[in-house]
């Protein structure tokens, strides 16, 4: 930048200079040129800085402004989870126990439940698990010491009070389902249809299992 000034330039650095209270330019000439073109220049650094800052603060207003980042929350706070539905969900499969059906969608199959001694518990229950195989020991279902079994094609459910219950492939007995009740409490299906089912829900489907056997008694109220 040239350090030339105008007439009219010169004067009104003067006038600066005066007013904010420096010592009087011992000449008028190369000096006075000097050091008003410093302070032109030192004025134009600030008003540009300044315009940055605001340029900025204005960047950084729209951005928070339109939500910060992508809109999956993973820039600025993060997204609230969405309320609980207070509404109770249409179970995935229904069970029938008086008629011995399991009702998914159109498709009705036949079932075999607990018999009198060891009823089937009415109730909504969820698929916690899914078990290609499972081994049933004597403690773990209560039957006799020698009792020993592994099962294909098991759903592990979970009632609303922590009770435990199992659909199984009943490969023991494949003809009771839809004719007898012969578990000890378990939903047991024919093989091909428990296959059917393990690969039809998944864990957090819900069951419904509504009435009682023929021959078992009532809940008591």
């Amino acid at each position: 930048m040239s350090d030339d000034l105008s007439p009219r330039e010169l004067s009104a650095a003067l006038r600066d200079l005066a007013g904010s209270g420096e010592a009087p330019a011992p000449t008028a000439g190369a000096q006075v040129r000097r050091r008003a073109a410093a302070r032109r220049r030192r004025r134009h650094a600030a008003v540009w800085g300044g315009a940055a800052v605001a340029a900025g603060a204005l960047a950084l207003g729209l951005t928070a402004g339109l939500g910060g980042g992508s809109g999956d929350g993973s820039g600025g706070r993060p997204v609230p989870p969405a309320a609980p539905s207070t509404r109770s969900a249409a179970p995935d499969a229904t069970v029938d126990l008086a008629g011995r059906t399991l009702v998914v969608g159109d498709r009705r199959l036949p079932v075999s439940s607990g018999g009198a001694r060891h009823p089937t518990e009415p109730g909504r229950m969820t698929v916690v698990a899914k078990h290609r195989t499972k081994r049933f020991t004597s403690e773990s279902v209560g039957l006799g010491k020698e009792y020993d079994v592994t099962l294909p094609w098991v759903l592990e459910l979970r009632g609303p009070d922590g009770a435990t219950n199992y659909v199984v492939a009943l490969t023991y007995a494949e003809q009771a389902p839809g004719r007898q009740d012969t578990t000890r409490g378990w939903i047991g299906l024919r093989p091909a249809d428990a296959q059917w089912l393990y690969g039809h829900l998944d864990p957090g489907s819900v069951l419904s299992v509504e009435g009682r056997a023929p021959g078992t008694p009532t809940a008591p109220r």
